[in-house]
């Protein structure tokens, strides 16, 4: 399969490795937080991110910018899960998640696009962008809050570096908000870096041995999950698309990002990693710098395995405070909600016609105000709620004649 190396043919290689490098640097924060949480190691979470990442742009030719990172929606459920059959169990049963992809894909291939046109017009696919951008708000102000001032200079910076910074200055605003940030940090002593001294230089950071903890219950319980990081990624796609100005639903295809998303859930799986899911954070940084080139993406995806290996480098890539990850993180959502917007604009969506007054309204109260819809084991909220709502308004509310 020939792999596409468009875009950004107007940067040299130095400058595409550290637009790359500061690519990594957005989807940093999410990445290494979701296997803190669920008591996984940051490094196995990078490796997976960047060979998910691989395995995303072998499947569709390489032609969508996406980077592939820890899935925040799997935290409570492996949480639970592995009360029960353990972490490595709860792994195993995310073998699931594939599945539901693969489902997913073979039937976007046989529906074709009459299917996305019927239940993703753009005024149910706009409210889902906008609300793929508002509902990571609230981690971005939480990261942010543990120490404005932090956040206010990486803010601060990146905002100068976007409106008045020139050449290769303009590419990394993100990089050059961490880096001031940091600096800020460590005159401040918010830094501790006797972490990162007692990292070991190199490490492996994987195992092969999850296939051995695989039980049929956590699978089933994994699979209802998947349903909304599945709707949350046809959003995505749209929403990459609106920003490189591509259809990517059109080619190479939603059936191919779906079948490239599952199959790195699945060797995720196998790596003993979380499950990838499709980071709006690189988006939003991609709408700011402008640069959506796939080749970019695929040197994050290098960047996160190499960080991964050596000890060193990952320690001090998590000794960053949090506060300094959260202010770039309030302008990097804002932008995503913004394309949103746009996607009404583009289409020509009369937002003061009754009808769409009604779905976008319900989509947006629901997705922000965190309503779950729940029995047993399957549950449902946010972005993956709301759009399933949005559909179904769509499909029964009458058109305007």
């Amino acid at each position: 399969m020939k792999i596409s190396n468009s875009p950004t043919t107007e940067l040299s290689p130095f400058k595409s490795t550290l637009v790359g490098i500061q690519f990594l640097f957005v989807a940093f924060g999410a990445t290494v937080l979701v296997p803190l949480l669920i008591g996984l190691s940051p490094a196995t979470a990078l490796f997976t991110a960047g060979i998910g990442t691989f395995v995303f742009h072998l499947v569709t030719g390489g032609k969508v910018p996406i980077f592939l990172g820890s899935s925040f929606a799997f935290i409570a459920p492996i949480i639970s899960a592995s009360k029960h059959w353990g972490l490595q169990g709860a792994i195993a049963g995310l073998v699931g998640v594939a599945l539901v992809y693969f489902v997913m894909s073979i039937l976007v291939k046989w529906q074709e696009r009459k299917l996305l046109d019927k239940l993703f017009p753009p005024v149910v696919i706009g409210p889902v962008i906008i609300l793929i951008g508002l509902s990571l708000s609230g981690s971005a102000v939480d990261m942010a809050k543990t120490n404005w001032l932090l956040a206010f200079a990486s803010l601060l910076t990146a905002i100068l570096i976007l409106t008045l910074g020139k050449g290769l200055l303009k590419l990394v605003p993100i990089i050059g908000g961490v880096v001031v940030g940091f600096i800020v940090a460590l005159a401040m002593g918010e830094v501790d870096l006797h972490v990162v001294a007692e990292a070991s230089w190199f490490s492996i950071p994987f195992h092969l041995d999850t296939i051995e903890h695989f039980e049929w219950a956590p699978f089933l319980y994994m699979i209802p999950v998947a349903i909304a990081p599945v709707i949350e990624h046809i959003g995505d796609v749209y929403t990459v698309g609106a920003v490189a100005e591509k259809d990517f639903v059109k080619d190479p295809g939603l059936h191919r990002t779906m079948l490239g998303d599952g199959l790195a859930c699945l060797v995720s799986a196998f790596l003993g990693g979380p499950p990838e899911t499709t980071y709006s954070e690189v988006t939003g940084a991609m709408s700011i710098t402008k640069i959506t080139s796939p080749r970019i993406i695929r040197i994050s995806a290098a960047t996160a395995i190499v960080f991964s290996v050596i000890g060193k480098l990952s320690a001090l890539l998590q000794s960053i405070p949090q506060a300094v990850l959260g202010g770039i993180m309030l302008l990097l959502f804002g932008t995503i909600a913004n394309v949103g917007i746009q996607t009404f604009v583009r289409n020509k969506v009369d937002v003061s016609e009754t009808r769409n007054v009604i779905i976008s309204s319900v989509m947006l109260t629901m997705g922000l105000g965190g309503a779950i819809l729940s029995s047993g084991n399957f549950a449902i909220s946010g972005i993956g709620l709301s759009a399933v709502v949005g559909i179904i308004l769509n499909l029964v509310l009458p058109k305007k004649r």
